[in-house]
């Protein structure tokens, strides 16, 4: 299995979810997991996919998601799931 973190913060508005639901959804990659919070109109989700059967190589995935993060005004950040956690290791 291939995990990536998304993580995205920004003002809140309506449609983040779907749309990066649906980015997800339109090249195969499955959620496995979400989270999602709001706190005086600042909207942070971590989001982690399987990109396993993804039909579009990992670059592109993500280059497709920070293109998404400029039309919808938020910062989409993308890493695989192993570098992620060396970065988050106390």
């Amino acid at each position: 299995m291939n995990k990536t973190v998304i993580t995205v913060v920004g003002r809140d508005t309506t449609g983040i979810i779907a749309k990066i639901s649906t980015f997800a959804y339109r090249h195969n990659a499955n959620i496995l997991d979400i989270s999602q919070t709001i706190r005086m109109g600042i909207f942070n989700m971590m989001m982690i996919v399987d990109t396993d059967r993804s039909d579009i190589p990992y670059e592109e995935f993500t280059d497709g998601l920070k293109a998404l993060s400029a039309e919808i005004g938020v910062d989409i950040r993308c890493q695989k799931e192993e570098i992620f956690n060396m970065m988050h290791r106390i």
